[in-house]
């Protein structure tokens, strides 16, 4: 029996195994997340940016307000927190306001948006990573 272990425990270090053709999750050329950071300006390019930081992965956007809906605004922080492309190296926090007698006030956020723009970015992100693994 142990013989029998020995001879398969030395029969699996023997074999190569062939190297996938992947591309990196680890794409860092700016400081953070390539495919994060890209994924992150392409969900919000439709909203005035106020701070964009590829270094520290920053990305503060200004009050948006929906033509459709005038009368609330908001406002999108993201943070990139590391280099690998994983869900827990995002951040989203997100501000609302709304309209009351020509003054902008303090809102709640649905924690289900927050969530969803997340979910957005980091679809995104494993699309681009998808594409450069296509080549």
């Amino acid at each position: 029996m142990i013989g029998t272990m020995a001879v398969l425990v030395t029969a699996c270090g023997k074999k190569e195994r062939p190297k996938a053709d992947l591309a990196a999750s680890q794409v860092t050329t700016i400081g953070v997340n390539s495919y994060l950071w890209r994924a992150s300006l392409d969900a919000l390019s439709f909203m005035p940016l106020l701070q964009t930081d590829s270094n520290g992965g920053v990305i503060v956007t200004d009050w948006y307000a929906n033509p459709k809906n005038p009368g609330e605004r908001v406002k999108v922080t993201v943070s990139i927190v590391d280099q690998d492309l994983r869900a827990d190296a995002l951040r989203v926090a997100a501000s609302r306001q709304v309209s009351q007698g020509g003054q902008w006030v303090d809102a709640p956020v649905q924690a289900a948006t927050v969530q969803k723009l997340e979910d957005i970015i980091l679809t995104k992100a494993r699309d681009l990573r998808r594409a450069a693994i296509a080549g």
